[in-house]
């Protein structure tokens, strides 16, 4: 047996350098028009995006195993995370270029793969060849949306989205799953199946078209509100969950319409002006 001092110089005392991990993550920023380099990554909005991966993993598995009530709510578990992460890391100025990675990677699992999963396993694998081209379309748009997002980012009114945002495209197909498996409708059957992949397909083409849609990223959620809008946000709460497969199905489905809706309305309002 050979002692400590009989090692080679080159072999670690310990574990450092076993595992294929890089614990000395740096981050290059600009403070103060000049680049620092950051140490580490922020754990509180990466938890957040972490739970949203997760809900899009547990989707997808739950899916798979035919427990479609319990994969629809995690996609929308999903959603409130995704929409806490950014938020909190603002309010904590604790934004990152590695967080904003992680998040658009843990987006196209939730709100890419999963829905197309979660749609396919439920309706579409009855349509063969025609059923996965569909689901396949949704998540290559989702995909492009998303890279299309992040190239835009800096030159885009942030008060609107071009295209429908990947999670509210998420919601309109699960909501769809969600609100018709409720009702015991079998997505077995040919007409439901169609059904199920016009709506896939139809959120997949809004995903990256050029409608606006509103991004609702001006609310001041730091600010002073009247009371009644208290009243309100109870109402609002107290009319989604007395049947929240059905309403939140609708919620999205006028947000999904209201992008073409909005296209049509400026439109009209165009010719008259230019007659």
């Amino acid at each position: 047996m050979t002692d400590k001092q009989d090692r080679p110089e080159t072999e670690p005392d310990d574990l450092d350098g076993v595992f294929p991990v890089d614990e000395h993550f740096e981050e290059e920023v600009v403070e103060g028009g000049r680049k620092v380099r950051h140490k580490g990554i922020y754990i509180l909005p990466n938890l957040f995006t972490t739970g949203n991966l997760f809900c899009g993993f547990y989707a997808i598995i739950s899916a798979q195993a035919g427990f479609f009530t319990q994969a629809c709510i995690a996609v929308f578990v999903a959603m409130v995370l995704d929409g806490l992460d950014g938020r909190v890391a603002r309010m904590t100025n604790t934004q990152s270029k590695f967080g904003a990675e992680y998040d658009s990677l843990a987006d196209m699992v939730t709100f890419g793969v999963a829905p197309g999963m979660v749609a396919y396993s439920w309706a579409l694998n009855d349509l063969g060849k025609f059923g996965w081209m569909v689901a396949f379309i949704y998540a290559a748009c989702a995909a492009l949306r998303l890279a299309r997002f992040n190239t835009m980012i800096e030159v885009t009114d942030s008060r609107f989205f071009t295209g429908l945002a990947s999670p509210a495209a998420a919601a309109l197909v699960i909501g769809m799953v969600w609100a018709l498996s409720d009702f015991g409708i079998d997505g077995n059957t040919f007409a439901i199946a169609l059904l199920g992949a016009v709506i896939t397909a139809l959120s997949g083409i809004l995903m990256v078209s050029n409608f606006k849609y509103n991004s609702f990223k001006k609310l001041d959620l730091r600010g002073r509100v009247p009371f009644v809008f208290m009243l309100v946000m109870v109402l609002a709460f107290a009319v989604v969950f007395t049947d929240p497969p059905r309403v939140l199905m609708l919620i999205f489905l006028g947000y999904a319409c209201s992008g073409p809706v909005m296209y049509l309305m400026e439109r009209t309002r165009k010719q008259p002006a230019a007659e």
